[in-house]
């Protein structure tokens, strides 16, 4: 006779492996793999699949790579047998409490001297979304960083962005230079045709009003591509 699921799937039945919590508590945290971790946060699986083995199918649908699974919506995460939406936002709000760890731990950049600089202060803000943004950073006299300012939001494929938005803007923000980003989520670092079309009208627009547009930096999870530096503005 086969056993009830409350019997067959009682923590205390589970073999070692499969109860993270009490490994945690006897070994300590950096003991667990990222599917025992993902466990304690889910709690429990499915009736065919404890929390551990539905964790180890969610990391295998995402190539077992942790900025994969962040960049999951709660309604993808619910696709999995098991999961449901208070489960899916614990692991969402788990993976972006690591991100702003991460982000609190960057030491603050007052200036920009450089592409790597540029890619350094939006990175936080970029990484793991799955549609385009387009920011501006506002810079002072000797290209001091005084802001950091969202123009929009888009799909997978792009952004519309209003030269008009982009220096309201800045002229509201005494700004001396500005500097163009954006963001591809397809991982693909090339510049289109529209995005180098953009930079040159935004830089035309920016002589009128004596307002520098330094560079048009795109910006994907773990790399950047500088229009300034490969001669393109």
């Amino acid at each position: 006779m086969e056993l009830p699921y409350q019997q067959k799937f009682t923590i205390k039945a589970w073999a070692e492996e499969d109860r993270p919590r009490e490994k945690l508590l006897q070994h300590g945290r950096r003991t667990l793999s990222d599917a025992e971790l993902i466990a304690i946060l889910i709690g429990s699986g499915s009736v065919t699949e404890s929390a551990v083995e539905l964790s180890k199918k969610i990391l295998h649908s995402c190539q077992n790579d942790l900025n994969l699974l962040s960049k999951l919506s709660v309604q993808e995460l619910c696709k999995f047998k098991g999961i449901g939406e208070a489960k899916a936002i614990s692991i969402i709000a788990a993976l972006e409490l690591g991100r702003r760890r991460k982000e609190i731990e960057l030491p603050p950049i007052e200036k920009i001297n450089t592409s790597r600089d540029i890619f350094n202060v939006l990175l936080p803000y970029y990484k793991d979304l799955p549609h385009e943004e387009f920011w501006i950073l506002v810079l002072a006299k000797s290209n001091k960083l005084t802001h950091k300012i969202l123009i929009s939001k888009g799909g997978q494929a792009g952004t519309i962005v209003d030269s008009k938005i982009v220096f309201k803007a800045a002229l509201e923000n005494n700004a001396a230079n500005i500097i163009l980003t954006h963001n591809h989520p397809s991982g693909n670092l090339r510049p289109s045709h529209e995005d180098i079309s953009l930079t040159k009208k935004l830089v035309a627009a920016g002589k009128l009003m004596d307002i520098g547009v330094l560079d048009h930096v795109i910006i994907t999870d773990d790399a950047f591509f500088s229009m300034a530096d490969e001669g393109l503005m």
